[in-house]
């Protein structure tokens, strides 16, 4: 008997454990075409808050694109609507509309975007949905700010593959790391004057990748800016027409 009860322990401890790693999702608002709604998805014991805009038209069974913003500092230290200060999540919620399904999560005042618990987050949050919503695989963005620029490089480097473009805005990457963002449509914007993270950042980086043969790598350098360099990027509609020519089987050839 106390054998059989240690095998119900051992497999009820294994249920718990399974999950406990499994994704849990919970919202506080239904999703909805051309809404931005605050969602939670519980990770392995972690609430991950994140803000969810489905394109205009959006339906189930289309082929939409994906873009993933990661924000910075400053919107870590607040409620989650902070997210929408800045970048993409406040173009929506300006009545701007994106042709992308965007997802803007937050992270913890206490952590960062570049740690390896972030990452593997993010990672996690991406499968999510991509698994949910009607997604076009061939077609995810990647794009952050300052923080949100370092974890950016940091992920693009780690998983070239899963990205059709990236768009790291005053951020900073490891240019030891540039041979596998080398075939990735990258586009870096930096303020010259910035006072925060410093201009050789973007500089260093894209360096580094056209050195290791890169060439789909852009950067925007703006004059006499500051650390604020994202207003100017995410108001440029170039910025979001190239993206749209970018795939990530196209990045294979």
């Amino acid at each position: 008997m106390g054998y059989l009860n240690g095998c119900w322990n051992r497999v009820f401890l294994a249920l718990i454990a399974s999950f406990l790693a499994s994704p849990l999702f919970c919202h506080a608002e239904e999703p909805a075409a051309g809404k931005q709604v605050e969602q939670q998805l519980q990770i392995g014991g972690r609430d991950v808050g994140y803000l969810l805009y489905l394109p205009d038209g959006y339906e189930a069974g289309q082929s939409v694109p994906l873009m993933l913003f990661l924000h910075g500092r400053g919107e870590s230290n607040g409620p989650l609507s902070l997210v929408k200060k800045w970048g993409p999540p406040r173009n929506v919620e300006h009545g701007d509309p994106l042709p992308y399904i965007v997802v803007s999560p937050q992270c913890p005042r206490e952590d960062s975007w570049s740690s390896d618990t972030q990452q593997e987050l993010l990672l996690k949050l991406l499968d999510h949905i991509l698994a949910n919503f009607s997604v076009d695989a061939d077609r995810v963005y990647l794009t952050g700010l300052s923080m949100g620029g370092f974890g950016s490089w940091r992920l693009a480097a780690d998983h070239p593959e899963r990205f059709a473009a990236v768009a790291p805005i005053c951020g900073r990457g490891n240019p030891q790391r540039a041979d596998k963002l080398k075939n990735l449509p990258i586009w870096a914007w930096h303020g010259d004057k910035d006072g925060a993270v410093p201009f050789s950042a973007s500089v260093d980086m894209v360096e580094a990748i056209r050195q290791a043969g890169g060439t789909k790598v852009r950067f925007t350098s703006l004059e006499e800016i500051g650390h604020n360099s994202w207003s100017a990027a995410y108001s440029s509609p170039e910025l979001y027409d190239w993206f749209n020519k970018q795939t990530i089987s196209g990045n294979r050839q």
